[in-house]
């Protein structure tokens, strides 16, 4: 289902860096998270996503987000606008 929402976004912000400058300027509506990427880098994304009260949801492969964004790397964090 998130991946189909990743596709379907008409803006996204991708990246554990832009996706955090985004959640603190209050320019991101929810906040995707893939399971296999490392805790250090979405633990910081998913805490403050709580803090804020954004929705926070999982996907299994960052392989497989990176390519719903369209990139050919696998991404950690997508922030859907």
């Amino acid at each position: 289902m998130s991946y189909e929402k990743v596709e379907q976004a008409k803006s996204l912000v991708i990246g554990t860096k832009q996706t955090t400058r985004a959640i603190e300027a209050g320019t991101v509506a929810e906040v995707i998270v893939a399971r296999d990427a490392d805790t250090r880098l979405t633990g910081k994304v998913i805490s403050l996503c709580q803090d804020k009260g954004l929705p926070v949801h999982y996907v299994d492969s960052m392989r497989r987000l990176g390519k719903a964004c369209g990139i050919d790397v696998g991404a950690a964090v997508v922030g859907l606008k």
